[in-house]
C-alpha cells in the first residue's frame, strides 16, 4: 500500500526482537532506513503506529479491487512489539469489514490472541494462516532462532487454530543444510507437523541474501566452524542452495507428508499417526494460549 510508507512511525528499542533469527532475510531492509542489519536489527524495530487507519483508507479507495493481502512475508507481524502496539486487531478488523482476502505467515504464537477475529474474518472472506517451523532440534532453535517461541509451542498454535476452524499450514522453513536436513530430522519434523493437524507442509531451504548472509556466516563460524567451508561451496553461486539440493529436500518432505497423510484433503483426513499429544492448556479455558514475549 503506497501511503503506508508515509504513516507516522515509532522506533522501539528492545532487548530482543522476535525476528532475531540469524538467517532472517529481512535484515537487509533495516539498511534502507540507515539502521544496522546486525545487532541493530536485533534491538530496534520500526513500527507504523497508524497502520490500521492507513489500511482502512486504502481499502476504501475507489481504485482498490479487493486483492489478496499477504502479511508476514517480510517481517513477522506477531513479533514482540505487537504485544505493546496491538496493531493486528485493527488490521484484521479492517479486512473483515471489507471482506478482503488475506493471509498471515508467522513464527509467533501471539496470533492466538486474535483467534476470534480470525474466525469472524474467515466467515466472510478467504483467510490463510501459515506457521513457520523448520525443525524440532531444541539446541539449534535456541542458537539460530533466539527469542522465538519453541517449535513445539508453534505447533501447539497450529493445533489450536485448526481446532477452531482456521485452516493452518506449516512452512517448513528454513531447512538448514548440514544441521537440520538429515532424513531422520526431516521425518520427525513432518510427523510432528502432521500431529498438529496442519493442512499442508511446504519445505523451504535456507537462503542467504546480502545482510543475512554476513550475519549467518559469523554465527556459523562461532558455533559450527567446521561447516564454514561447506557453506561457502554450497552458496558459492548466490543466495540459494543448488537446485539439486532443493529438489532432494522437497522430494523427501513430500514422501514423509504422504506417509503421514498431509495433503490437499480435509484436516486430519487419512492420517496414519497416533493421536497428537495435548497442547499446553490454559487452566481456565482448556485451550492453548497466546505467548507474549517480553519486549523490554
Amino acid at each position: 500500500m503506497r501511503r503506508s510508507v508515509r504513516t507516522p512511525v515509532s522506533v522501539t528499542r528492545c532487548d530482543s526482537n522476535l525476528c532475531e533469527c540469524v538467517y532472517c532475510f529481512a535484515r537487509k531492509t533495516h539498511g534502507y532506513l540507515d539502521l544496522d542489519t546486525g545487532l541493530g536489527f536485533d534491538t530496534q524495530i520500526v513500527v507504523k503506529v497508524n497502520a490500521p487507519e492507513a489500511l482502512r483508507r486504502e481499502l476504501a479507495a475507489p481504485r482498490w479491487r479487493g486483492e489478496h493481502i499477504a502479511m508476514g512475508t517480510n517481517v513477522d507481524c506477531y513479533q514482540r512489539a505487537e504485544g505493546r502496539y496491538r496493531l493486528m486487531p485493527g488490521i484484521i478488523s479492517a479486512l473483515r469489514e471489507r471482506a478482503n482476502p488475506f493471509s498471515i505467515l508467522t513464527k509467533g504464537t501471539l496470533i492466538l490472541r486474535d483467534l476470534e477475529l480470525l474466525r469472524e474474518a474467515a466467515a466472510v472472506t478467504d483467510v490463510g494462516v501459515s506457521v513457520s517451523v523448520g525443525f524440532l532440534d531444541r539446541e539449534l532453535w535456541r542458537t539460530v532462532e533466539p527469542g522465538t517461541p519453541s517449535p513445539e509451542r508453534r505447533l501447539d498454535a497450529v493445533r489450536t487454530l485448526t481446532g477452531h476452524g482456521i485452516a493452518c499450514g506449516v512452512l517448513m522453513a528454513p531447512v538448514i543444510p548440514f544441521l537440520g536436513d538429515s532424513p531422520e530430522q526431516l521425518r520427525a519434523t513432518v510427523r510432528a507437523v502432521a500431529a498438529s493437524g496442519a493442512t499442508s507442509v511446504t519445505p523451504l531451504v535456507l537462503h542467504l541474501r546480502p545482510g543475512a548472509r554476513e550475519w549467518f556466516t559469523a554465527w556459523l563460524a562461532r558455533h559450527h566452524p567446521h561447516l564454514v567451508r561447506r557453506y561457502e561451496t554450497m552458496y558459492a553461486d548466490g543466495a540459494y542452495a543448488p537446485k539439486w539440493y532443493q529438489r532432494r529436500i522437497t522430494r523427501q518432505v513430500h514422501e514423509y507428508a504422504t506417509e503421514f497423510g498431509i495433503g490437499p484433503t480435509a484436516p486430519g483426513e487419512h492420517r496414519r499417526i497416533p493421536a497428537p499429544p495435548a497442547p499446553h492448556p490454559d487452566p481456565a479455558t482448556g485451550t492453548a494460549q497466546a505467548t507474549q514475549l517480553t519486549l523490554l
